[in-house]
């Protein structure tokens, strides 16, 4: 079925709880009036100049949507054209101040041109003790939202575009300690939760990120992290548990989608880091920065990815055993062998923070269930140059790559791409109900609109690369949440006392 299908099923829903006592024909002339506002790109939107300072694929163009409006993590649309943001604060982002306000944000567009006038914030503010968070989405007319070890539901009320009443809390208890504190999530069309639990540290080592420090056998980390655990979005007051465990071995699956069947499960996998700093004597620095891949999967119940043990080397197309589990610096593959394999791969160290399996209708039909990634950028590719932040596009055939990723969006950083310097870094991805591309960016807080505006196959071109700064020497940096020796550590001792 197309989207416009889709859309007018949900404006006709609209209309039922709008108007549950009109006439058949008026409820239908108020569904044709919603197709209208949300059916393509109003006449009265035009693009910025200069594309809101990013570079586009040939035919397409964006607005700055909205701005400033904190770390955007990831956002999602409701059918009314409405984007929800969840914002995230604390130390991933050196303990700034967030903007004033709360961590949700409402945005809505009610002139059609391109650009949001209307901002409402909502939910918990850094006053009650919050961070904000990442993982966003909407079920059956509500919205859900990650807000530090929680995920918690808000009820939409008719006519207002930010819920009025305190929400509900699905699921508590979620890990917060190590690396990977966040907590991105899908909603599958049955109301299947998928949470994503990164692991608490890089490579499940004794001392984590420490040279020759081997792994902990077993890596009891894995019981309640590095993978994606399920639970019920319907029902309210679930704990966390190891027993919801639904696949492993997914060192942080940042970016979580669901397929157009409402039921496949997409994620990303951000790579371990630091093969050469911490083994110099099996890689030398430029094997450290391009290895391993960063990773699509098809994620099913029961499957393995194989973190810690094992690593994707994308030269060789396949996983290899990790150092701190014996490996010789890539030529060994031992219990790799039956982990399950990538659906597509991409440079190492981009990080890959948000998927998105495109099912609008506005953009070409080529990129109908394919998959748009936003790659945050790398830290850790010194001396080399960093690498991502931009947007790709992954073509799918089914379950497959259906050839090579392409640069669909670049020039984020601006013309350094190091973070730190970077002016933008694209962190959430969602689509609207006119199929409009939108992209978040948690340095500045700037939103995106992309849309489509016509272009002959024989000029169609991929993004330009983003203009650099030349003679910037790349400075070695280290991971944005800091290197804690006892980040592994602490996650097993917290699974004994569970």
């Amino acid at each position: 079925m197309s989207t416009h299908l889709t859309n007018l099923g949900r404006a006709a829903q609209f209309a039922e709880v709008d108007y549950p006592r009109c006439a058949g024909f008026m409820r239908m002339m108020f569904v044709i009036g919603m197709l209208w506002v949300i059916g393509a790109p109003s006449a009265a939107e035009t693009c910025a100049p200069d594309n809101g300072g990013i570079t586009l694929t040939a035919g397409f163009c964006a607005t700055v949507f909205a701005d400033h409006v904190g770390h955007a993590r990831h956002l999602v649309v409701a059918p009314n054209g409405v984007i929800y943001v969840n914002t995230w604060s604390g130390r991933y982002y050196g303990e700034d101040t967030p903007p004033a306000g709360r961590f949700l944000v409402a945005l809505q567009d009610t002139d059609g041109d391109g650009r949001a006038d209307a901002n409402i914030r909502f939910g918990d503010d850094a006053r009650s003790g919050s961070t904000g968070g990442t993982g966003i989405a909407l079920y059956q007319g509500a919205l859900y939202a990650e807000v530090n070890d929680r995920i918690v539901r808000y009820s939409l009320p008719v006519g207002a575009i930010a819920p009025t009443a305190a929400p509900e809390v699905i699921v508590s208890g979620l890990p917060l300690t190590g690396d990977h504190p966040m907590h991105p999530f899908a909603i599958d069309v049955r109301g299947g939760l998928y949470i994503d639990l990164g692991s608490a540290s890089n490579a499940c080592q004794l001392q984590n990120r420490m040279p020759n420090s081997p792994g902990h056998r077993p890596c009891t980390e894995l019981e309640t992290r590095a993978g994606i655990w399920r639970y019920d979005a319907s029902r309210t007051g679930q704990r966390f548990s190891p027993a919801e465990r639904f696949a492993t071995g997914i060192r942080n699956a940042d970016g979580i989608a669901v397929d157009s069947t409402g039921l496949g499960i997409y994620a990303t996998q951000h790579g371990r880091d630091q093969l050469a700093e911490n083994w110099s004597s099996l890689y030398h620095p430029e094997q450290g920065a391009n290895l391993p891949a960063e990773e699509l999967l098809r994620v099913e119940a029961g499957d393995d990815f194989g973190w810690p043990e094992c690593y994707y080397d994308d030269a060789q197309g396949k996983r290899v055993l990790a150092p701190e589990y014996g490996g010789d610096g890539g030529k060994a593959v031992g219990p790799c062998a039956g982990k399950k394999a990538p659906v597509a791969v991409f440079p190492a160290h981009w990080a890959p923070n948000d998927v998105l399996l495109y099912s609008g209708q506005q953009f070409p039909a080529r990129y109908r269930s394919g998959a748009f990634i936003a790659f945050h950028g790398s830290w850790n590719r010194a001396p080399f140059p960093q690498g991502g932040y931009n947007v790709v596009f992954q073509p799918l055939a089914g379950d497959k790559a259906a050839g090579p990723y392409e640069v669909f969006a670049d020039g984020f950083a601006g013309p350094v791409k190091q973070p730190g310097r970077a002016a933008h870094r694209p962190s959430g991805l969602a689509v609207g109900p006119d199929g409009a591309l939108y992209i978040a960016d948690d340095v500045q807080g700037r939103i995106w609109r992309v849309i489509y505006q016509g272009e002959s196959p024989a000029t169609r071109a991929p993004a330009a690369p983003a203009a650099s700064e030349t003679g910037v020497p790349v400075q070695p940096v280290g991971p944005p949440e800091g290197i804690h020796p006892d980040a592994g550590s602490e996650a097993a001792r917290a699974n004994v006392e569970s």
